[in-house]
């Protein structure tokens, strides 16, 4: 099993406020996880930048133009009260889209069995024409559109355990039948979106919401009996993974009660699918997550067992 790691310093040189929850140190705390002896076998490669088309996949001119505007060269600028850009705001977020692409196209291409996009800021909040949520491109979406266009699969998947709802991945994919989106998430919690009624112009959006307090076996049961087989029935050529690890014990932004353990057990069940219907090809992104060891002790169950299956 060939498992490709990509990142990038500028994802530390997106700085926020004091006290905010999306900050450099979840990168070292990643970066930590990963350089352990356990991880010697990951190729590991930098995150090229992104392009504008490739941003364009998902996003309008407008939203791509006015970032561009308001980008600052000293000091801060919010988008709104949650989500701030800084000078090295934009290269971080293009080094996510190019990563997100560059992903994709090794494992289309087989040089990589799997992949994991490690960079900041994270995407799945962010709208067609709205970025929100500490996030201003969709690097999971961009990366099933690209997996479409430019491979020219059928059908593509995107699966989302961050703790909060991808209001923008499904915003981007609502009325489009060739991806499947299919989220757990806590509810109600921000973003408010995300209710088991919200399913797409085309039946390929999957919602299954969790109460503050559920833990691995309710978390367990939801992908059972939901979202693995509807993800059978699709059966996507590619699986795009939102990887947050924000529904941990120990987040402060949210209330699940998930381990290590669950996310290890998650990521090989969305590892059997890809087997049956995509030839393994899977890509994840990391979103949120939020304590430090709990990202760190996460992220590497998640690494790990796409690594060792």
């Amino acid at each position: 099993m060939t498992t490709l790691l990509l990142t990038h310093p500028a994802s530390l040189h997106h700085t926020v406020p004091a006290g905010h929850p999306e900050r450099p140190e979840r990168m070292q705390a990643v970066a930590q996880a990963l350089d352990q002896p356990a991880f010697a076998m990951l190729t590991r490669a930098e995150a090229p930048l992104g392009t504008l088309d490739h941003v364009a996949l998902c996003h309008s001119e407008h939203l791509i133009s006015e970032l561009r505007h308001i980008a600052p060269h000293t000091g801060v600028v919010y988008v709104d009260p949650d989500t701030a850009m800084s000078p090295g705001t934009w290269e971080a977020a293009m080094r996510g889209v190019g990563g997100a692409v560059a992903a994709v196209d090794a494992v289309m291409s087989g040089s990589a069995d799997n992949a994991f996009m490690a960079t900041r800021p994270p995407g799945h909040h962010a709208e067609q024409a709205k970025p929100m949520g500490f996030c201003f491109f969709d690097h999971a979406a961009i990366a099933a559109r690209h997996a479409r266009r430019k491979h020219g699969i059928s059908r593509a998947a995107v699966v989302d355990f961050d703790v909060h709802h991808g209001n923008g991945t499904q915003d981007i994919f609502w009325a489009d039948p060739t991806v499947m989106y299919c989220s757990t998430h806590q509810m109600p919690l921000f973003p408010g979106t995300g209710a088991t009624s919200e399913r797409g112009d085309h039946d390929t959006i999957v919602n299954a919401p969790l109460r503050a307090g559920d833990g691995g076996a309710r978390f367990r049961e939801a992908f059972e009996s939901l979202i693995l087989p509807r993800l059978r029935a699709f059966a996507p050529e590619l699986i795009v993974v939102s990887a947050g690890f924000d529904a941990h014990w120990r987040d402060p932004l949210a209330n699940l009660e998930l381990t290590e353990e669950d996310y290890a057990w998650v990521t090989r069940r969305i590892m059997d699918v890809a087997d049956q219907t995509a030839k393994g090809r899977i890509v994840s992104v990391l979103e949120g997550g939020y304590d430090l060891q709990g990202l760190g002790n996460s992220v590497a169950a998640h690494v790990g067992a796409l690594a060792n299956g």
